[in-house]
């Protein structure tokens, strides 16, 4: 402890707002309950039927603002968390709790071993066009 009346100050300055650790954003979980396998190129949208996140009480402010970024344009996971500037794993309980609210739903990508490989379909359609 210096003398110099210094303990009253803080580290950080008025704009940067409240400081809250990421293990209080989800209640000291690592998984919610609709727990999903979240690619960080997992795109999230919002349900058709979503009403006004701002309206439930029991969101947190991230929440909100996940639902109504997804309502802009659909998001990766990645994206979310860059956006939110928080840690990708914060992200992903709270995604998976509006999951569980159905305000949100996620579109895993197609994982590559089941794409069709272009070099095949071409082999199809010049076939086709030799008949």
């Amino acid at each position: 402890m210096s003398g110099n009346g210094q303990m009253g100050k803080h580290w950080f300055d008025d704009e940067a707002g409240p400081v809250v650790r990421p293990y209080a954003m989800t209640r000291g979980r690592t998984t919610s309950a609709a727990q999903h396998r979240l690619d960080l190129i997992a795109v999230v949208g919002t349900e058709p039927g979503a009403g006004d996140p701002e309206a439930n009480h029991a969101l947190s402010p991230e929440q909100v603002e996940i639902v109504e970024l997804c309502r802009k344009a659909p998001q990766s996971v990645a994206e979310l968390a860059a956006e939110l500037d928080l840690p990708v794993g914060v992200v992903r309980v709270l995604i998976g709790d509006l999951v569980h609210e159905e305000l949100i739903h996620v579109t895993r990508p197609v994982p590559p071993a089941e794409l069709v490989d272009e070099s095949i379909l071409r082999d199809v359609i010049n076939g086709l066009r030799a008949l």
